[in-house]
Formats: structure tokens, sequence, C-alpha cells
């Protein structure tokens, strides 16, 4: 371990830094559609178990990779892979699969501190859903093929809010100030849903979202429900790019990191689930359909809101909620980034944070004017650069880049087993499994998965 690189405070900045960077839009747009589609709480227990089968052994092996090395993405598998080999290869797709995710992560992230100060302002109080629809177009797609300002704006402050939170240094910066944001989000998580518990007609959503309903997952297919809580285990904690690598390259030993990554997963479930205790009850109670994705938070929400008695209060709180989930990824991506130059090439930190700051704004862009001025810009059935982005992120890069660090941990030819293993095993806490079982099971069956998932995501966009 380099004698000058920097670590983390406290366990709390570990776990709030780790959690912030899987807690994500994704979270709350698209876990609850999905759990309500698929089965309620049958679909939650599948989801679980797949979590637990999948996302957590490969969340401790990057995070073993990461403190073993003490390096990210920028150096992480050369200082741990056998002479010869190059696993390190994979930290060129890891680097741009983070650089991808930020280059429309950004624009959402504009959005939803745009929403956030908009309610704040009043700016939605009356409108009807044609005008909240005009105003959320207003927004991405300006008329007459106008330059969207205020949307690049909006994308442009939350670039700058994130680099400038890593230009204050690990601890004094990402580490303070996302404790503060994933303190702030549990808190409004939490009083928004014991509010909208007491909406009248609140209990329809519950009904919706949580009851066991097994003809729902007969209904969708057994083996398209098993895909999707699959699919959404799988993705939901951002594996494979070091994105929370460069977390356990932070920390100590003193605690094990399968009790680590547990308490990280037991997090990012929490805020998933809670997300539906609010959306659901919300819409039920005021006859809004819950739809998925940027129309259910951009377009039904706000609905939902304007009918409530302090609709602006709520309106403000759950953007605010949205604005912590978004930024507190975004700062854990652009420390990755961050890192890996500092990691790769010897720059200092200030050197890497403003290199990328305008890298990051200059990259971010295409998928601000892919909705309006170069909306012609298609990629065949992908479709605009926004799907293409994310596509070559969640389809490719993201399963790809967890099958590397799982082989890399389980092969002879890589770090390997026993390496893992006491890496893994190393402080106080929940041990990780091992036996030839759980070996085998890691190194023969989850590859397989990882494949099938990977295939099924091309199938899935290539059959509509």
């Amino acid at each position: 371990m380099s004698e000058n690189r920097e670590t983390l405070g406290s366990r709390l900045g570990f776990l709030f830094l780790s959690a912030g960077c899987a807690i994500g839009l994704g979270n709350v747009w698209r876990f609850p559609y999905i759990t309500g589609k698929y089965g309620g709480a049958a679909f939650v227990l599948l989801y679980l178990l797949f979590l637990v089968m999948f996302g957590l052994p490969i969340m401790v092996m990057e995070f073993a990779v990461g403190r073993a090395s003490r390096k990210g993405m920028g150096g992480a598998f050369k200082a741990l892979e056998p002479k010869g080999t190059h696993w390190h290869y994979h930290n060129f797709f890891a680097i741009a699969g983070n650089y991808l995710l930020m280059m429309f992560y950004t624009v959402i992230g504009g959005w939803m501190i745009s929403y956030f100060i908009a309610f704040v302002r009043g700016d939605f109080q009356n409108l009807d859903p044609q005008g909240v629809a005009t105003y959320f177009e207003t927004l991405t797609t300006p008329p007459n093929g106008a330059f969207p300002f205020r949307m690049v704006l909006w994308m442009f402050i939350v670039i700058a809010i994130g680099f400038s939170v890593c230009a204050l240094g690990l601890q004094n910066g990402v580490e303070r100030i996302t404790k503060v944001m994933m303190s702030g989000l549990l808190f409004i998580l939490i009083a928004l849903a014991i509010y909208v518990a007491f909406l009248p007609g609140s209990i329809k959503g519950y009904a919706f979202y949580l009851k066991p309903d097994f003809y729902k997952m007969a209904e969708n297919g057994i083996f398209e429900t098993i895909y999707a809580a699959m699919g959404q285990a799988f993705f939901t904690l951002s594996l494979g790019i070091g994105a929370m690598g460069i977390f356990g390259s932070y920390i100590d030993k003193k605690y094990s990191l399968s009790g680590e990554s547990i308490r990280i997963i037991i997090l990012d479930t929490f805020v998933a689930i809670c997300s539906g205790l609010i959306i659901f009850p919300a819409c039920f109670a005021k006859g809004v359909s819950p739809s998925e994705g940027p129309g259910l938070v951009f377009l039904s929400l706000p609905n939902v809101f304007n009918g409530m008695k302090i609709g602006r209060v709520v309106g403000s709180l759950f953007f605010l909620f949205m604005s912590f989930a978004a930024l507190t990824t975004v700062i854990a991506v652009f420390e990755n980034i961050t890192a890996y130059w500092m990691d790769y090439k010897g720059w200092s930190r200030r050197k890497s944070v403003l290199i990328n700051f305008v890298l990051v704004t200059i990259l971010s862009l295409p998928c601000a004017l892919g909705m309006n001025v170069w909306s012609g810009i298609r990629f065949g059935i992908i479709g605009s650069i926004d799907s293409f982005e994310d596509f070559l992120v969640s389809n490719n890069l993201l399963p790809l880049g967890s099958l590397v660090y799982l082989l890399f941990c389980v092969s002879k030819k890589g770090w390997g087993w026993d390496n893992f293993i006491k890496e893994a095993d190393t402080g106080e806490g929940i041990k990780f499994p091992n036996n030839k079982f759980i070996r085998a099971y890691l190194k023969y069956v989850v590859p397989v998965v990882i494949l099938i998932i990977f295939v099924l995501g091309y199938i899935d966009i290539f059959s509509k």
C-alpha cells in the first residue's frame, strides 16, 4: 500500500459510499414497477434469492480486488495478476463503462434537480396533466429545434457538484458529503413512506405492490419472471466496472468483506422497496395509473403530488430524495474516474478532477442533444444516443465485467481462489463460504448464468 494513498475515515463512510453508488434511479423507477407487475412479494423473494446467489459473491470479489491491490481500476488487476497474464486489459473497458454511465446519468440527474427547484418554487401548482407533460417536453425537447440550454445547464450543475466534491478530497469531500446526502435520503424516504400510508385509498397500492400474486407470475410466464428477477438482482449493484472496487481500496482490513457487502445490499434493497411504499400507495390514492421509467417519475408523480393538500412540500421532498440518489451515484463514479488516472498515470487529484471535469462535460453533451437537435441520430433498433449508451453499459460492460471479476477470483490463471478467500475473510464478521461446492458453483454455474443473462439481453432488444 502506498504511504500517500488516501483512506476512508470510518466504516459508515465506506457503507454509505458503496450503498450510494448502488442506490440509483433504477431503484425508484424500475424496481417497484416490475415488483408490482411480476407478483409483488413473491417476486421480491425471488429477487432476494438471486441477489444472494449472484450479486453478493461478485460484490465481495470486486471489494477484495480493490482492498488487496490498494488501487482503483487504473492498477488493481495489474497489481494482482500472475506474471505474463493480461487481466489488466479489463481496466480500459471498466473505465469506459464509468464514462458511458455518466454520459447519460448526469443528464437525468439534472432533470431531478430541475424538478426539485421547480417544486420548491411552486411551478407545478395548479398544473393539469397536460401542463406537467409540457413542462417536461420544454425541458428535454425545446420547440422549433432550439438548443436545450436549460437541460444542458442542469447537466453542467450536476457535473460541477460531483467533481467539486471529489476535489475536496476523499475524507473531507467524498466521504463527508455522501454521509450527509445518504442520511438525508434515508430520512426523507422514511418520512414520505409514513405520510402516504395515511392517504385515503393507499391500501390498494400496497395490495398491488406487496400482495403475493402467483397468478401474475404465471400470467407473465415463469421463465420471464425468473429472468426479470435475475436481471434486476444482477444489475442493481452496478458491478463489473470497478465502481465498487475503488471503495474497497480505501478501507482497512478490520472487517470481513462478506459482512460489509451484505449490509450494502440490505441498504440498497431497503431503498428500492421503500420507494415502492411511496409510489404505489400515492398513485392509487390519487387515481393515477403507475407506469415505469422516466414517465413514472417526471409525468405521473407530479400529477399525484398536485392532488395532495401539501403536494408542493411532498413533491419537493421527493425530488430532493431523487436528487440525493442521483448525486451519490455521480460522486461515487466520479471518484472512481478521478482515482483511475491517479493510479494509472500518477496524476494529482486536482489535475485528474480538472481534466475529467472538462472531459465528462463534453462527453455528456451527445445524450442531452440526442433528445432534440441530434434526435435524427439513431442506432438501429436500439434507438437514440442515450439508449445506445445505456445499452453499452447495462447489456455489455456490466455483465461481462462481472464475469471478468468472477473468473479472476476463481481461476488458477488469475488471482486465484485462495488469495480471494484470504482477502475476503480478513477481519471480523461473516466469512465467505469456502468449500468445494461453493467454489464449483462460482466457477462453473455463475459464469454460465451471466452469459445467459447477457445473451437474453440481446434477444430481448432485437426481438422487439
